[in-house]
């Protein structure tokens, strides 16, 4: 994925720039242009081999076999995406430690003196100088997985029931045990939902922004000079010293300040979100059999539910048990990185909620168990035969009974509340917001400097030009024309001067050409 514009805010329009930490973005872009170019060539033999794919399967569409030729071919393509992804690894692994030492020389806070630059006379313009371009790298997965599952058995209720009322017959003693343990159920539910999302832009903008006419007030011009040379300071005190100055042959070196004097502009968006999100119930229904004192009791309840007309023993011997725990957790890790735009970051809602039991309440459950007891109740006869008859058809609807009322209860939704979290969701409106503004422009961060170059004869130069109007041919650092020279008094009793202004000699002031400093 490409890195972000390296930028540093010390580096306005207008402003004298730090030639340290101009030189720290240098470096970093220096840096960062291997593994760019690196992920470049990844992408083009990933497409490569893609299209080969694509091509293969419209070949088996039309009924045309590959050839080995071709299959040799993909095989290469393999290889190549294989080195492409080595070679960005290794580039990451090694550039982003030194990407990382240099950024930390950046500071957010910075101190710097006031531009020199009149703002009351330049101006600002906007050239398309430049060229609009995109460059986009978007990797996103999404995995959801539900598992919902459900056991009726326990191995070890059921050999322990079976043993325990073996005496009724083979036969009736498994219909009691599958009774008993179709009690004891256990629902399991999980449900994840995982997505990760990494979006890149770097884009170019062509508007250019310049300064033009690019104008200077010389005083503040020298007062920054001083305060950056102290070495090297200019006298304003005495004018025959600025004179002494301004009249020095240009050196090869001479020691310069820079001013930013125009700018094409980029922008950039990385962005990444992951969300992990994980809901897990279990609900556990049971009928515990009083253990201790079932196998000395079963003979005689079975005795008595005999005689009733029921099948097994009495559900007074068990216990009606729910035991239920859900969870629910929430990760969302989102980072977003631009640099000359600020996009529109909106949360969204995302609901909090566990499992409960539907129809968890205790009158409801005591009305179940009613209905276990009256399952087995049957007119007493005091007739032999007719108690016979009883107990048959009481054994028989027992069965069917256990088996419609033996199930679990509903689980519903228990409604805990909402909070806002960043998700994908808020990712892509920021990524589209982007989008949006760089297409309206108005946007970006330098990629390119304009640098204005002033040194110290150059100032020399422009303050004689500013208090001596006319009196000199002095060059401009600026865009600034040159003042008009002062009206002169006309005597009568004195010759009219002549028309044209008597020039220096050679050893006053440099030419104009020697003067001249063009934009870089």
């Amino acid at each position: 994925m490409p890195s972000s514009i390296p930028y540093d805010p010390s580096l306005a329009l207008a402003n004298v720039v730090p030639l340290a930490k101009l030189a720290i973005l240098e470096e970093i872009a220096g840096i960062q242009a291997p593994v760019d170019a690196a992920e470049e060539n990844l992408n083009s033999a990933i497409l490569t081999l893609r299209s080969l794919d694509l091509t293969s399967v419209e070949m088996s569409n039309l009924g045309i076999s590959t050839t080995e030729e071709f299959n040799k071919a993909r095989q290469e393509a393999e290889q190549k995406v294989l080195q492409a992804a080595t070679t960005v690894v290794k580039g990451r692994l090694e550039a982003y430690p030194k990407i990382a030492e240099l950024k930390a020389k950046l500071a957010t806070i910075n101190e710097s003196l006031e531009s020199p630059v009149d703002y009351n006379k330049t101006e600002i313009k906007k050239m398309p100088l430049s060229a609009d371009s995109l460059k986009m790298d978007a990797q996103y997965f999404s995995f959801d997985e539900e598992k919902e599952y459900a056991t009726t058995t326990l191995n070890k209720l059921n050999s322990f029931v079976s043993g325990a009322t073996s005496f009724l017959g083979t036969e009736r003693s498994a219909q009691v045990a599958i009774a008993a343990t179709l009690q004891t159920s256990q629902q399991h539910q999980l449900h994840n939902t995982q997505g990760t999302l990494v979006i890149t832009v770097s884009c170019t903008h062509k508007d250019a922004v310049l300064l033009a006419p690019f104008v200077l007030d010389v005083d503040k011009a020298i007062r920054v000079w001083n305060e950056m040379f102290h070495d090297d300071q200019i006298p304003r005190d005495k004018v025959s010293d600025m004179q002494k100055i301004a009249q020095q042959s240009p050196d090869q070196k001479p020691k310069q300040m820079y001013i930013l004097s125009g700018a094409t502009y980029g922008s950039s968006f990385v962005g990444m979100v992951h969300i992990l999100r994980t809901e897990s119930t279990s609900a556990i229904q049971t009928m515990i059999s009083t253990a201790a004192s079932l196998q000395a009791q079963m003979e005689t309840g079975s005795w008595f539910a005999s005689m009733k007309g029921g099948f097994g023993v009495d559900e007074t011997f068990a216990t009606d048990a729910k035991n239920l725990l859900s969870s629910q957790q929430i990760s969302s890790h989102i980072s977003i990185i631009t640099v000359g735009s600020i996009p529109s970051i909106k949360s969204n809602e995302i609901a909090i909620g566990v499992k409960e039991f539907a129809d968890f309440d205790p009158s409801k459950m005591m009305a179940k168990l009613a209905t276990f007891a009256n399952a087995t109740t049957t007119d007493q006869d005091s007739v032999k035969a007719a108690a016979e008859r009883a107990r048959t058809g009481g054994q028989m609807l027992q069965i069917r009974r256990s088996e419609i009322e033996s199930v679990m209860s509903g689980l519903g939704q228990v409604d805990d509340g909402k909070n806002k979290i960043l998700d994908i969701n808020s990712l892509m409106t920021a990524f589209e917001d982007y989008v949006q503004k760089a297409l309206a422009g108005n946007i970006g961060a330098p990629i390119t400097y304009y640098l204005k170059p002033i040194d110290k004869l150059q100032l020399a130069q422009m303050w004689v030009a500013k208090y001596f109007p006319g009196k000199y041919l002095t060059p401009s650092g600026d865009d600034n024309p040159p003042p008009p020279p002062p009206p002169k008094t006309l005597s009568t009793s004195s010759p009219l001067p002549s028309p044209a202004s008597p020039v220096p000699n050679s050893s006053s002031l440099p030419a104009l050409a020697n003067g001249v400093t063009s934009h870089l």
